[in-house]
């Protein structure tokens, strides 16, 4: 399955879920923002969101300063 992970074409097993998505490509997970189809996607529902093909995703990482 094709999906669009941070504006690059990715290879992903069919199946996984947005939880596993970020595992699978050993991305953190914590403060990210996850956003699926340009609609971000609340953390606690990330294992109940299933990855389709053509996806586009986009993972946000925080950075603090100061």
């Amino acid at each position: 399955m094709q999906v669009f992970l941070n504006g690059q074409s990715k290879e992903i097993p069919d199946g996984l879920n947005l939880e596993e998505l970020l595992d699978h490509f050993d991305l953190p997970t914590q403060r990210v923002a996850v956003e699926l189809n340009k609609a971000v996607v609340r953390r606690a529902d990330w294992a109940a969101v299933a990855v389709a093909d053509l996806d586009m995703i986009e993972v946000i990482h925080f950075v603090g300063g100061g």
